[in-house]
């Protein structure tokens, strides 16, 4: 047994996922990317979904292998019709079951309200409710009891910080209503179902207006009662701990993972 092939046998047996597989949507890039190398640290066999870029998923999944673990890239766009059943016939292709669905994928531009036209509108819920509703009803039945469903949302659904994301946010504060209601719903299989809400974060989603910018960086990190910006690493430690056996008495549950900034 080479190297590589004795830590990945480590990880696959020793961590707390071992033997579970998990999808990840929008696993290629920024949180999402954080998410999967996160669980397949864990043993956890991931799916890294992506909806275009390709070049991104499958350096995630080199990244997860080269570090030991398992995964498999899945390339469906999100937010046009039948994309859920599209997703899940890729799934099914390379995969026998789930254990853990994480809703990470999702989308929305920083635009006034007055500039908010019907066709950006519903992109946005399309993606960011639409998407993660289907998904969970047309995999349920691939999902293991005991199994978890991890919505991502954002703190914006709370506090109206940034008046410029409204249709971001409401679109979340939706999917945080879905996870309550669907806690109720999958609740006697044991299935757990729980949204993390992050809050200003370091990714390639925020970095037109946040890298290199150093009064963006410097009010966003004073929001936060820790006095920074998220990482994509702090939100993933998160949703690994709710992806455990740990969590297996958390559900329907709103987890603020802003770094304090709603304190």
């Amino acid at each position: 047994m080479g190297v590589l092939d004795a830590r990945t046998a480590t990880v696959r047996t020793t961590g707390r996922l071992a033997g579970k597989t998990a999808l990840v949507t929008g696993g290629s890039r920024g949180i999402g990317r954080g998410i999967a190398e996160r669980l397949a640290r864990e043993g956890a066999r991931v799916a890294v979904h992506y909806g275009g870029n390709e070049t991104a998923a499958k350096e995630t999944v080199t990244a997860i292998e080269a570090a030991g673990g398992e995964a498999f890239a899945i390339g469906r766009e999100l937010g046009t019709p039948g994309d859920a059943a599209a997703l899940w016939a890729a799934f099914d292709e390379a995969a026998d079951g789930l254990d853990i669905l994480v809703n990470n994928a999702g989308t929305g531009a920083r635009r006034p309200f007055a500039t908010i036209d019907e066709e950006e509108y519903d992109r946005v819920f399309a993606v960011n409710t639409k998407a993660p509703f289907f998904l969970a009803q047309q995999g349920v039945d691939r999902l293991r009891d005991g199994g978890r469903i991890i919505n991502v949302s954002t703190g914006l659904s709370k506090a109206a910080l940034m008046p410029e994301t409204i249709a971001y946010a409401m679109s979340k504060g939706a999917l945080d209503v879905f996870t309550r209601y669907l806690s109720k719903v999958l609740g006697p299989r044991r299935i757990t179902v729980n949204a993390v809400a992050p809050g200003i974060v370091d990714t390639d989603m925020n970095a037109g207006w946040l890298r290199g910018n150093e009064k963006a960086l410097a009010s966003s990190a004073a929001l936060s009662a820790l006095g920074g910006v998220g990482t994509p690493a702090e939100i993933a430690d998160v949703v690994a701990f709710l992806a455990s056996d740990d969590a297996r008495w958390v559900t329907g549950h709103w987890i603020d993972a802003t770094g304090g900034s709603l304190a």
